[in-house]
This record gives structure tokens, sequence and C-alpha cells, in this order.
């Protein structure tokens, strides 16, 4: 890591530091939910528990108002529940201290769908405070604007690259004369005022409608535009996309597809071909010109073919509408490669069916 930049980075947080003091700011309400989230959850998943550790203790544990901290995670509970016993056994492994950490962590996350780094880490914060960070995307994101983000060689293992990051996150939190718990409500707080929000592994999908359900009218359709990204993530496999793609993974996180960071800015989503070498670049085209959307989605599939795919893998692109753009469809005449696609809405009513004895 360059101490210059390091250094910078430091100012940075510090001066982050200094305003979430002084202000009302989500990082003052975090830290002081410490050791209330500790007390409950420190028993939940200490490994003389892990026999007895219950469905309803873990999605407990997912949810915002009980961890304090990280929304978005209960996201994933039902998958990971599935089975109770693979995830005893996966928790298990992690702390099984004969062997190495990275280890531990690549066969642990391996063991249970749907377990991503965003969960793990947080049980590890939760478990071990002075040894463990958490490494999601609001961290991932902060590193890499602070420029400390470490660089990794190809290969490297998910539990390799949370060591180098967990480095970086405890070296923070010493310098800033923080806990890891502090310190990564900071790199949260960091990425509001920089971006002014940022969704994370954050969205709460209980709030978006069922693919049956989705609203109609004027003032529905901007909400789901709203939440039209978090939608088909949270429910690729449902749709006509899913049949024939899957959004891209990487060990350790499930939703690597999703916002999918690279130098050239954020991919909505990143899929790959079920059976077949190629990709799909898919852009929302939101409130923006018709210029500006095709251009983001030519310069992602330029960086997907040159830095991120295999040599002759087919890049592809897909722009996502909800109304007819003539101008669009005159701009890809020339682009074979990108297509388009209009999303419709359905609202359906149905009787209640009460049986009266």
């Amino acid at each position: 890591m360059d101490d210059e930049a390091y250094k910078t980075a430091l100012e940075q947080l510090k001066s982050t530091l200094n305003r979430a003091k002084i202000y009302d700011s989500e990082y003052s309400k975090i830290v002081e939910s410490r050791e209330e989230v500790f007390s409950r959850f420190q028993p939940v998943f200490a490994s003389e528990n892990m026999r007895n550790l219950s469905e309803e203790e873990f999605k407990e544990f997912l949810i915002f108002r009980n961890n304090r901290h990280w929304t978005g995670l209960h996201r994933m509970g039902s998958k990971i529940c599935k089975d109770m016993d693979l995830l005893r056994k996966a928790f298990s492994v992690l702390q099984d201290e004969t062997q190495s950490f990275s280890q531990r962590l690549n066969q642990s996350v391996d063991m249970v769908p749907g377990m991503g780094k965003a969960i793990l880490t947080a049980i590890l914060l939760v478990t071990h405070p002075d040894q463990y960070g958490v490494w999601n995307r609001k961290s991932e994101e902060a590193l890499k604007k602070l420029n400390i983000w470490p660089s990794f060689a190809r290969g490297t293992t998910f539990g390799e690259k949370y060591e180098q990051i967990n480095e970086i996150l405890n070296k923070l939190a010493s310098d800033l004369d923080l806990d890891l718990w502090g310190s990564d409500a900071l790199l949260g707080q960091y990425i509001v005022d920089v971006y002014g929000d940022y969704p994370e592994d954050d969205e709460d999908p209980s709030c978006f409608p069922e693919i049956s359900d989705v609203p109609a009218s004027p003032e529905q359709r901007f909400y789901l535009e709203r939440h039209l990204h978090e939608f088909l993530r949270d429910n690729w496999d449902a749709t006509e996309l899913g049949k024939e793609w899957k959004l891209y993974e990487e060990q350790g996180d499930p939703d690597r597809g999703y916002e999918f960071p690279c130098p050239v800015g954020r991919i909505d989503l990143l899929a790959k071909h079920r059976t077949e070498p190629r990709w799909l670049v898919v852009e929302l085209k939101r409130d923006q010109s018709t210029d500006t959307t095709l251009g983001q989605v030519l310069r992602y599939m330029g960086w997907v073919q040159t830095d991120h795919s295999n040599s002759g893998d087919q890049v592809e692109g897909l722009i996502i509408s909800h109304s007819n753009d003539e101008n669009l469809l005159y701009a890809l005449q020339a682009v074979p490669q990108v297509k388009v696609l209009l999303y419709e809405v359905k609202f359906n009513f149905m009787q209640p069916n009460l049986k009266i004895k």
C-alpha cells in the first residue's frame, strides 16, 4: 500500500469522523448500539452454541433492527437456512483453528449457498470484535474511493483477499483510535458523505412488489423504476433472462454481478451464459439520454472484453427501458451486439377466498 495514499485516506476519514461526531449522523447511532448488539449475538454465534444454533436466531441477526448496523442481510436468510445442519457445520469449520484462517474462510463460505462476505464477516466482527473487520460493498467502495484498496494477483482466493483487506481495516481502526465496529460505521458514513447515499447489500426487498403484483399506475411505475435494479437482482431466476443467463458470482460474493465495480464505472448487472462462453452487460435506462446510456453499455462491454473475460468469450449488451425510444432503436441498428428490452407491469385483482363453516 502506498504510504502517501494511506496518509491522505487517513486524513479524509479523520475529517469524516469529526463531522460525524458533531452532527446527528448514522455513524453515532451505530456506535451507540455496539454493546447491545454484542451482548445479544455473541452468545448466539459462540462456538459452544453452534450445535444449538436455530434458524430463528440466525435470521434475527440478519435483520437491521436487531444488528443495528447492516441492512439487507436478511435477503439471503431463507436460502442460507435451507439446511441448518450444513450451516452449523460451516460455522464449526470456521472455528477450527487446526487450519489456516484463509482455508477455513474459503471452505465455510463455499459450503452454504447464499453465504457471502457481507454476512460472514459481519458475524466475524461480532464474535471477534478485536480481530476482524467487515468486507461488504460499502467498505470495498470506501477503500477504493480512498485509493487504498489492495491489488490481488490472479487466482487469489476469497480467504486470502480478506486477510489483506482485514489488515488494512485493522490498521485504519488503530490509527483512527477506533474499534473495528466503529471504523466500519465510519467507512459507511464516508460513502454517504461522498455519494449522498449508497445502496449496498442494503435495500430491503420486503418492500419490493412480487413479479405478479407489480403496480401499473404512473406513480407506482415510478416506484418500480426506482427499485428495478434491486428487483431484478432479487428475482433474476424468475425472469425470462434468468433461463439463459446467471448473475455473475465470485467466491464469497453471490451478488457480485449486482452493481459490479470496475475501473470505468459500476455495471448495473453483469451475467454469464449458463452454458456458453458469453457475458451480458445489463444497463437500466433511467432518466438519462440515449447517448449516455448507450455509451455506458459500450464502455462496460469493452472493459469486460479486454480485462475480465477469457480470450474468445463473447460480450453482449442489454438495455432495459420502460418506454419505446426511437432514438435508441436507430442507434442500435449500428450496434447489433446490444439489444433493448421493454418491461411491462401487471396488476391483478382476485376475489378473497373465505370459507365459512
